[in-house]
């Protein structure tokens, strides 16, 4: 693992390739148990899912208070943590038995400091005063349609915050949210990321008003009427 991640990325220092190596072992053993990842083999792992999340690092700004929306395995917020050590990151899941092999990996890979783990839905997050409006900026992999996570996402954010949503091609998403832009007060811009196993784009949603009183709207609406 220590390997293939150096040759993505020669930036890592001795002690982030050992964090690395300690969660690709830790993701192997417990996904034989729960199904965490389709992914296991080393190569894959270094590429598709460690550093195939590390593409946002650079848009996140100094100290952010993050929230990972749908986090399942931890991606792609807990190896930002161990490439940044100046963020912190709520990592936020629907799944309880998913937030106990992230406390796992959190304690073993000693970022327990600097991550918080939250038991509930995207929409009961985004209505509760404790996170509504909270966060620097929010994250999202592999989770859903653009339109259906910038109303699990923009509600969390503050004023200025940025909801970074990793995507393949996502020309025709982009294009059919323009309504939930409308709606929720948000504009989005977008960054291709290079990726030898398709074409990878970080789609950026600014939030630049309060969000309506309207939105998110209850658990699983989203989902199944996006805006």
């Amino acid at each position: 693992m220590k390997e293939h991640l150096h040759a993505l990325r020669p930036d890592l220092t001795d002690v982030q390739l050992e964090r690395f190596q300690k969660y690709y072992e830790l993701l192997v053993d417990w996904n034989t148990r729960m199904n965490l990842t389709a992914i296991t083999e080393a190569r894959e792992v270094a590429e598709k899912h460690f550093a195939d999340s590390l593409a946002a690092a650079a848009y996140i700004s100094d100290g952010a208070h993050c929230v990972d929306v749908g986090t399942g395995a931890g991606f792609p917020g807990v190896p930002l943590m161990i490439l940044r050590d100046d963020i912190t990151v709520t990592l936020l899941d629907g799944l309880n038995k998913r937030l106990i092999f992230l406390e796992t990996v959190l304690r073993e890979l000693g970022l327990t400091d600097r991550a918080t783990l939250l038991h509930a839905r995207a929409e009961d997050a985004g209505r509760d005063p404790k996170h509504r409006g909270k966060y620097d900026i929010a994250l999202t992999r592999a989770v859903a349609n653009l339109s259906v996570l910038m109303e699990l996402t923009v509600p969390l954010l503050k004023v200025g915050g940025k909801s970074i949503c990793y995507k393949g091609d996502a020309e025709q998403e982009v294009a059919g949210a323009k309504g939930a832009c409308h709606l929720l007060h948000a504009s989005v811009d977008t960054a291709d990321v290079p990726a030898e196993y398709g074409k990878r784009t970080l789609v950026f949603v600014t939030k630049n008003e309060p969000t309506p009183k309207t939105y998110p709207r209850k658990a699983g609406t989203p989902a199944k009427k996006p805006l």
